[in-house]
């Protein structure tokens, strides 16, 4: 990921903001579309790329699947493997760059899944070497799931430079600054709870539609159906959220 997103970021009320914004409710609701795009066997090992808390590969192992994951917050591992012990999951993670996957892994998942918006924050060029290693990791004719608000398509018509949104307890004010020149969003975020105020700044890499699908196939992912809501709607033109399937060829 960007420097931006780096261990430091998901901290204090940042990682409270996010937890706020993904309730169980939330989960579970990804968890079933994921469950239907992956459409993969009861009990078969799965990928989530990053992980973070563990979120949706707890919600995944709770339904029989077996997770790994991999995160560069040793913070947000730790919470993700108490959770899984507890819960005796079959769920592990792993600290590392998505970039660079563990060659121990080469074939060995029957699907994948990028979710939370995570896909977008490394520069193209770094983006389509995530997709290879994500290729090299998956089986013959698993899939992939990408989740994205910030396809050119879905970003840029309707862009908000500066938003106040509650989320739970917390007032967060979102300020946007799209770089043309290097197609990238830099977002800042200030969140309040009370007295306390926190910001960080963040940074996703902006592409097309057709610029992830060709990335996909040059990977070997062959893309399959994209959709603009978990419960299947088509993706239209100025419809913020991406969902993208692909299959291992």
């Amino acid at each position: 990921m960007s420097e931006d997103w780096g261990p430091g970021f998901f901290t204090g009320l940042l990682r409270e903001l996010w937890r706020q914004a993904n309730p169980p409710k939330r989960s579970a609701e990804e968890a079933g579309f994921l469950e239907a795009m992956l459409a993969a066997k009861a009990g078969a090992p799965l990928l989530d790329l990053p992980c973070g808390e563990g979120r949706l590969a707890l919600e995944l192992a709770r339904r029989g699947y077996s997770l790994t994951g991999l995160d560069a917050n040793p913070a947000l591992l730790r919470t993700a493997h108490t959770h899984a012990r507890r819960g005796g999951l079959a769920c592990t993670g792993r600290r590392g760059d998505l970039r660079t996957l563990p060659g121990d892994w080469v074939g060995a998942f029957a699907g994948a899944f990028c979710m939370g918006n995570s896909f977008g924050t490394f520069p193209p060029e770094d983006s389509a070497v995530f997709l290879r290693e994500v290729g090299a990791v998956l089986q013959p004719g698993a899939h992939l799931v990408l989740d994205t608000d910030v396809s050119a398509e879905g970003l840029l018509p309707e862009l908000e430079h500066r938003v106040w949104e509650p989320v739970g307890e917390l007032r967060v004010l979102v300020e946007n600054h799209y770089d043309y020149e290097e197609s990238r969003l830099d977002t800042t975020y200030t969140v309040l709870k009370g007295a306390r105020r926190e910001t960080r700044t963040a940074r996703h890499w902006v592409l097309t539609i057709g610029e992830i699908r060709r990335m996909l196939r040059a990977a070997g992912l062959e893309p399959l159906a994209q959709y603009g809501s978990l419960e299947c709607d088509p993706f239209d033109y100025g419809g913020r959220r991406l969902l993208l399937g692909a299959e291992k060829v």
